[in-house]
């Protein structure tokens, strides 16, 4: 009935062109493994780079947070001194007022005036000088500029 020979456990033996169409589907399946195996390895370098790089990135973010933990320490120090320095300086405003409104109150004479304090007044007076003349020179403008208008 059959043209194929058979082995000696009774078996029919396959044909020549059966064993080339196994053969090329044995070599077509091993191709296909071969190709999902090189995905697989270029998938774990992917992995392993980009484990490399939230490594990185982890250890920025962290070198980062320190560097803004030691700015803002930084930022408070000077937050500090700079409210000390004006506390001061308005302590020692509030003294220098308070000595120059004593000198124009008392007016001692003059020998009785220290000399930097002495010295300060006449700046005082010279400065209110300079700022009525400013201010009378530019009234003198406004109305030379006014005439011209005017004409």
């Amino acid at each position: 009935m059959n043209d194929r020979p058979t082995n000696s456990s009774g078996h029919l033996e396959p044909s020549t062109a059966d064993v080339d169409a196994a053969t090329r589907r044995l070599m077509a399946a091993l191709d296909a493994l071969e190709s999902a195996v090189e995905r697989r390895r270029e998938a774990d370098r992917d992995e392993d780079e980009l484990a490399t790089r939230i490594q990185a990135l982890g250890a920025d973010r962290s070198r980062l947070a320190d560097e803004l933990d030691g700015s803002l320490v930084k930022t408070r120090k000077l937050e500090r001194a700079n409210r000390d320095i004006a506390e001061r300086l308005d302590a020692a405003i509030g003294t220098i007022r308070a000595v120059l409104g004593d000198v124009s109150v008392e007016k001692p004479a003059k020998a009785e005036k220290p000399a930097k304090v002495e010295k300060l007044a006449e700046e005082e007076e010279d400065e209110k000088e300079d700022e009525d003349n400013d201010e009378e020179e530019e009234e003198e403008e406004d109305d030379e500029d006014g005439e011209e208008d005017d004409e």
